[in-house]
């Protein structure tokens, strides 16, 4: 048992041993293709010779993986064959950035909790999208000036903004620091700059292949900084209007703004059991334009309906999930949840608040070193929804870019519905799963991957009144099995009404593909079954089960597979 390539397989290429007839004669090596076909029940055809003496057979456009198995067994079986293989597909592939920083990136690229971005490479990168990081505004850094536009600064309290005016056109972060407790209300910590809006920055669009720092998500695309927090947080004004002005809106007194962006990030919020209407209507308009709008779910442990704009609705929602595939432990949860995407743990849940244990386990972004004003330009682990969120923002202009007809709404439901299960656990909802950079990307333009067909070809006898069952080993698959995986099966019989036949999960979990029935007298049960496995871990044994309840017809299973 092996697991062919994931691209549909129509043809495969024979060897033969140097002194058998078929190694010089396409005529004899013709002939011997009808016998396999003959002995098989297959349509073959020998093609052409190739280059290096082999003989190339074609299926036809219709086989399925266990044809293609089954074939090569009869090939493997002759004595004549030196070796067969499926002529499988190529494609171009992008080599992993030179980005010197880019091992640290896990929430691109590994399998367990990462996004599977990489892979999404190769057909975009977000170039003629704009994005809009609604946040602290933009400390200078080298690693994100080549691929970050004009923006504005929305702060309209001169005390708050630290730049001694109200609203202008410069978003320069000038530090959002605080020199005392209860400075910003009762219960308020002394804390240093935090650089936010350049951290979220640096995930959605750090400038990529520049030998130095980090890879953005949509590398391609421009950033466009708005500021909006500062001294003790923003206010929804402030940020509705930013929200209203970033997506070509109009604001009075503000020039219009130059670029607009088709993707906003909202790596904020506060507490509010309903969205204000003034973040509404903001969105509202946004999504009108054309507009994706992305906010974080929040990081208090606790539902999003409580937290605002997350509860808003026209937006995608977004909570955070670990280096290995939970929940991260401050995630906000529930059913306004849409998708998740990796936000890192740069510590344990049981470890003191505000310390640093799993640097690793963070996600590595731009920063700045300055403890109150800006320094020098740095790389940063963070945890947060915060850093989810432009993992999403970063997916959408990579979607955006791909297919420039695509609606707010659209591109929402393509990232929710090409989720995959998280691999860990979530306490409360987490949308539908981790977002899957590449198989969103393939899904919007038309190149969804097929999956990876695992088959067994092994013929296994049914007697009368017995039960059998023939085994797949699946290796190399991360988290959960498909929700529609799919189960092809080919058993040869004289009555299939005899036939009850199941799937086993590795766990021992039963799931019936068909019962039994009396008046069904047809031959051969030859299907593809859906199956929502999506509770059971992908690797292990699985099992189809067949068991036949009555007397006077028998048969055999012939092949089966599972694609993943």
């Amino acid at each position: 048992m092996q697991a062919l390539p994931s691209a549909p397989v129509e043809k495969v290429i024979v060897t033969y041993k140097s002194q058998a007839a078929e190694a010089g004669s396409n005529t004899a090596a013709k002939t011997d293709t009808a016998e396999k076909a003959a002995k098989t029940g297959e349509k073959l055809a020998f093609e052409r010779r190739l280059s290096g003496g082999g003989a190339l057979v074609d299926l036809g456009d219709s086989a399925t993986p266990q044809d293609v198995n089954e074939v090569m067994a009869a090939f493997r079986a002759d004595p004549s064959v030196a070796a067969v293989e499926p002529d499988i597909r190529a494609y171009a592939m992008a080599a992993a950035p030179n980005d010197t920083d880019y091992a640290k990136q896990w929430d691109l690229f590994e399998a367990t909790g990462g996004m599977n971005v990489p892979s999404a490479w190769d057909k975009t990168t977000g170039s003629g999208v704009t994005v809009a990081v609604i946040d602290t505004g933009y400390a200078a850094h080298s690693d994100l000036a080549a691929n970050t536009v004009a923006g504005y600064d929305f702060i309209s309290t001169s005390s708050d903004a630290r730049d001694g005016n109200g609203r202008d056109a410069d978003a320069k972060d000038e530090g959002d620091w605080n020199a005392t407790d209860n400075e910003c209300g009762l219960g308020s910590k002394a804390s240093n700059s935090s650089w936010h809006g350049t951290h979220v920055a640096g995930t959605i669009g750090a400038v990529t292949n520049n030998s130095k720092g980090i890879a953005g998500i949509a590398y391609g695309a421009k950033v466009q900084h708005v500021r909006v927090l500062g001294k003790c947080g923003g206010s929804s004004s402030d940020i509705a209007d930013a929200i209203t002005w970033a997506s070509g809106g109009t604001v009075s007194g503000i020039p219009a703004n130059a670029t607009p962006a088709k993707v906003i990030n909202l790596s904020l919020g506060g507490a509010s059991s309903t969205c204000p209407s003034v973040y509404q209507n903001a969105i509202n308009g946004a999504v009108s334009r054309g507009t994706t709008v992305v906010v974080a779910a929040g990081n208090s442990n606790a539902n999003t309906s409580g937290f605002t704009p997350a509860n808003c609705s026209n937006v995608i929602t977004v909570a955070s999930t670990s280096r290995e595939g939970n929940r991260s432990f401050y995630s906000n949860y529930g059913t306004l949840v849409d998708v998740s995407a990796p936000g890192g743990e740069t510590r344990r849940a049981t470890d003191t608040p505000g310390t640093v244990t799993t640097p690793q386990n963070g996600i590595h972004s731009t920063l700045n070193s300055g403890t109150t004003t800006q320094s020098a330009e740095n790389y940063k682990p963070y945890q947060g929804t915060s850093m989810a969120a432009p993992h999403i923002a970063g997916l959408a202009a990579l979607l955006k870019s791909a297919k420039s007809t695509l609606t707010p709404a659209q591109i929402e439901t393509a990232i929710k519905g090409n989720a995959r299960p998280l691999p860990g656990t979530c306490s409360g909802g987490c949308g539908t799963g981790i977002a899957d950079a590449a198989k969103t990307v393939d899904a919007v333009t038309g190149t969804t991957q097929p999956g990876t067909p695992f088959t067994n070809s092994t013929d296994v006898t049914i007697s009368d009144n017995t039960t059998v069952s023939s085994s797949i080993a699946v290796t190399g698959r991360t988290g959960n099995a498909p929700a529609a995986l799919k189960v092809d099966v080919d058993i040869k019989h004289t009555w299939r009404g005899d036939l009850v036949v199941d799937l086993v999960a590795p766990d021992g979990t039963v799931r019936n593909l068909k019962a039994s029935s009396s008046s069904d007298s047809a031959d051969n049960v030859l299907a593809t079954y859906t199956v929502d496995a999506s509770s059971e871990v992908a690797n292990g044994t699985w099992k189809l089960q067949v068991r036949d309840v009555a007397s006077g017809d028998t048969g055999y299973i012939d092949s089966w597979s599972l694609t993943f």
